[in-house]
Order: structure tokens, then C-alpha cells, then sequence
């Protein structure tokens, strides 16, 4: 009976290795597929002329991405702009202020947000966010600022949980000790619980900015789609990921391995923000 038990135990340890290990393996294949159709126009035309190239013409040989990645870029640091404190605030409420009830009702709510599907954050955006400015602030309102605004919220829901798990892991002692002092609470979560949590904190603001940065749909439908770099707020423009959606389906030859080289760049991207985010969680942990 003994031997029969620990046999199966040996084989339910088996089969969750074997899934884990497929796991890696599907990210290790889309990996190397990305790298082995992207990297051959990089020897062929050149890293310094796809990467630091202003024109994006595929048909006439012309592969620069410059252009889109300094929007994608541009649109991050937007959406963290309008993310991070909105995020950060609800994530204090619920850890310091909110009661229990209040709590079981709005974090759930809050993290709901996440399966919202993009094209609906995109609809929401052409119908409301678009026209707003369009007759506010002028321009046509397809933007820097509506994509911004619309990427904010989304990643509201990567920030809130982060950021949240990173104050309630604040030991009660420090708060304590804080109140002890004579400290209000905001003087407690001010000058304490945040700088203890810091490090939870930015890591919830840098996976934000990939899952900014990795988003299509909704910029698609409110960036404007202009293939420059914007000297507005105001000014539309292409990020990489909606460069790829928007050609992939009609291109050919040199001009698909040019968007699968876009893909290389966004990849490395995506993977140096999860790293630096994966690094701030390990250290506040060992804190």
C-alpha cells in the first residue's frame, strides 16, 4: 500500500514537471520562431538602419522603425502617467482605509477591469475619449493623449494588485512603531509604508509599462495610426505592435521579415521591463 501511494505520488510530481516544462518550452519555440524570421533582415539591411531609421517604407527597402518606437515609448510613459497615480491611490485606500466589506466589494471590482477586452477600452475611446479632446484641445483626437488616457486605465488593474500586495506585506510593527512616534496616518503611510514598499511599488509601475507597450487593439483604434514621431500631445502616431497588426496580414518577402524584425525589437523590450520588474519584487523580498 505504501509503495502504491508513494508510486503515485512520484507520478502526479511527473506530470505537473512535464506541464510546467511545456510551458517554458511554448515560450522558448515563439522565441526562437520570432528570432529566426526577425533577425535576417537585421544582416541584411542593417541593425543602425532598422533601429535609428526615420522611414518606414517595406516596398521601396526602406525598414526604419525609429519613428515607432519612440511613440511606443511616448505612449508608455503616457499611460503611466495617468495610470500609476490613479492605480497607486486605490491601492492605498483599500490597504490603509477601506473596511473589510468595502474591500471584498471594490478589489474584485477594480481587478475586473483586466478582462475587459481591449477592443471595448478601443470603442470606448472612439466614441467618448476622442471627440472630447477633438473638441477641446483640437486636432483630430485620435492621439498621443487619447491612447495615453485609454492605456492608463488599462493598466490600472496591473498597478492596483501589485502595489496593494506590496503595502499589506508592510509588517504592522512599522506602523505601529510610526504611531507610537506621534504620526498621523498619512504621515504614517507617507513617511513609512510607502519607502517600505518602494521596491513592490516600481514593480507594479514597470509591468504596467509592458503591458502598456504590448497592447494593439484599443491604440489601434484612438493612436491615428501616423507613421512620425509626434512633437504633440496632440499629434497621432504607430506604435511597433500596432505596425505589426495593421501590415502582417498583406506582407511579403523582405517587407514580413521586416515586421517580424519589429517584433525582435518589441520582444527585447517587453523582456528587459519584466526583468527589471522581476528584479524590484526579488529585492523586496530579501528586504
Amino acid at each position: 500500500m505504501t509503495r502504491m501511494k508513494f508510486t503515485k505520488e512520484h507520478l502526479v510530481k511527473y506530470m505537473l514537471t512535464l506541464f510546467a516544462l511545456s510551458s517554458l518550452l511554448f515560450l522558448f519555440l515563439i522565441f526562437i520562431f520570432i528570432l529566426y524570421e526577425g533577425l535576417p533582415l537585421f544582416h541584411k539591411i542593417g541593425l543602425k538602419n532598422i533601429i535609428f531609421g526615420f522611414k518606414w517604407a517595406p516596398t521601396k527597402g526602406s525598414f526604419g522603425i525609429f519613428p515607432m518606437i519612440v511613440s511606443s515609448f511616448l505612449v508608455t510613459l503616457g499611460a503611466l502617467f495617468v495610470g500609476a497615480p490613479m492605480g497607486l491611490s486605490c491601492a492605498i485606500y483599500l490597504s490603509e482605509y477601506s473596511g473589510k466589506k468595502m474591500k471584498m466589494f471594490l478589489k474584485p471590482a477594480l481587478e475586473l477591469l483586466a478582462g475587459i477586452p481591449s477592443v471595448v477600452y478601443g470603442f470606448l475611446g472612439v466614441i467618448y475619449i476622442v471627440p472630447l479632446i477633438r473638441n477641446h484641445f483640437g486636432g483630430a483626437g485620435f492621439s498621443l493623449l487619447s491612447t495615453s488616457i485609454i492605456l492608463g486605465v488599462m493598466i490600472l488593474p496591473t498597478i492596483i494588485s501589485i502595489s496593494f500586495d506590496a503595502i499589506t506585506s508592510v509588517p504592522k510593527t512599522y506602523r505601529e512603531g510610526s504611531f507610537a512616534m506621534g504620526a498621523t496616518k498619512w504621515q504614517t503611510i507617507y513617511k513609512v509604508v510607502i519607502p517600505s514598499a518602494k521596491s513592490g511599488i516600481l514593480a507594479s509601475f514597470i509591468l504596467g509599462m509592458g503591458r502598456a507597450i504590448g497592447e494593439t487593439m484599443a491604440v489601434i483604434m484612438v493612436a491615428g495610426n501616423a507613421l512620425k514621431i509626434p512633437m504633440s500631445i496632440l499629434d497621432p502616431l504607430r506604435t511597433l505592435t500596432s505596425n505589426i497588426a495593421l501590415e502582417l496580414a498583406y506582407a511579403t518577402g523582405d517587407h514580413r521579415q521586416g515586421l517580424f524584425s519589429t517584433g525582435v525589437v518589441l520582444l527585447v523590450i517587453i523582456m528587459v521591463l519584466n526583468y527589471i520588474a522581476n528584479f524590484g519584487i526579488k529585492k523586496k523580498v530579501i528586504k
